[in-house]
């Protein structure tokens, strides 16, 4: 006699049994228009240098940058999210080679947005941590502190110069109060209407941010506890981005992307606009040293590690891998 109901009656194992199984079932799926690059561009140099902390990563010339653009367009990449690195003897307290429309960052916006036209959207970080001599994304008073105030009006004036150079979209990444709102005025005001902002709605003090600053050169000495979110916390997430949609946020960010993904999900969960996180420059060297060691599987940890990322609710990636993936996928 045949039985019936015997344990385990269900055997979640049978949507595991086969790759064409496991992909007809998968809930999360990896597409190259997910993805966008950060890209760096160096004032000064004649040929790419390669980033130690990052292997595979470049600060590229103007051209070598151009060609980056274009290779991932063609993988099928949405954006390249640029930097600028300019010249040491540039930076001043200020950081005013960051609003100069002839600084490295514009003038690399002005090249790609040449190159790729409106094929692939041309996104610019507005923040002034690359351009200032001590490293802090703001100006400072007499105290050495970050003028929260005072460094909205640099980046009003960034927005604008970045906007005029061709960047469809700016991303406010230095955590001041209140930044989204002055951007968006900023960019109304001179016609720019249609220029979208990137909110770095969540952006943690992060010791993942180290390989990050050989990438940009950075002149930081301290660190940015002051007005970069504390990883201990979580709520305060939700007000800044309570405050970005408020202030005129089209999209919003959560940075760094792996170690917070309780974060991302949260935001995902609480928006009705597009939702990015970046995976970042120590995200992306842990794998890399891992990997060459032997440790891991590279491949495969690039693509369980975005994977993870979309599926705690990003829309978009900004990932390193992003040309290598496109063209994987």
């Amino acid at each position: 006699m045949t039985k019936y109901g015997s344990f385990p009656g269900a055997r979640p194992r049978r949507l595991r049994t086969t790759p064409a199984m496991r992909r007809m079932v998968a809930q999360t799926r990896l597409h190259p228009a997910d993805l966008i690059l950060p890209a760096f561009v160096r004032e000064g140099i004649s040929t790419p240098v390669e980033i130690g902390a990052m292997p595979g990563v470049v600060q590229h010339t103007r051209d070598s940058l151009k060609k980056a653009a274009v290779e991932a367009m063609e993988a099928g990449v949405s954006g390249i999210m640029l930097f600028g690195v300019p010249e040491e003897e540039k930076k001043d307290a200020a950081g005013t080679v960051g609003t100069d429309p002839d600084g490295i960052l514009q003038v690399a916006l002005r090249d790609v947005r040449a190159e790729v036209g409106d094929d692939l959207i041309v996104m610019s970080d507005l923040c002034l941590d690359e351009f200032t001599d001590h490293g802090h994304c703001g100006v400072l008073d007499a105290e050495g502190r970050v003028d929260n105030d005072a460094t909205l009006e640099r980046y009003a004036e960034m927005a604008q110069v970045q906007a005029d150079a061709g960047a469809h979209v700016v991303g406010p990444s230095g955590m001041m109060d209140g930044q989204v709102g002055v951007v968006r005025d900023a960019l109304d005001q001179v016609g720019h209407e249609d220029v979208s902002i990137l909110a770095y709605t969540v952006k943690y003090s992060s010791a993942f941010f180290g390989p990050f600053r050989e990438a940009v050169g950075s002149s930081l000495k301290g660190d940015r506890k002051t007005y970069q979110q504390d990883p201990a916390n979580a709520r305060e997430s939700l007000r800044e981005l309570a405050l970005d949609l408020e202030e005129g946020a089209d999209m919003v960010m959560v940075k760094p992307a792996g170690p917070y993904l309780d974060i991302l999900s949260k935001v995902a969960d609480a928006v009705d606009v597009p939702v990015a996180a970046y995976q970042i420059s120590g995200e992306y060297s842990m794998i890399e040293a891992a990997a060459e060691r032997g440790w891991i599987d590279r491949d495969q940890a690039i693509m369980e590690s975005l994977t993870g990322i979309k599926r705690a609710g990003a829309n978009m990636i900004l990932t390193y891998w992003a040309t290598e993936v496109a063209r994987q996928l």
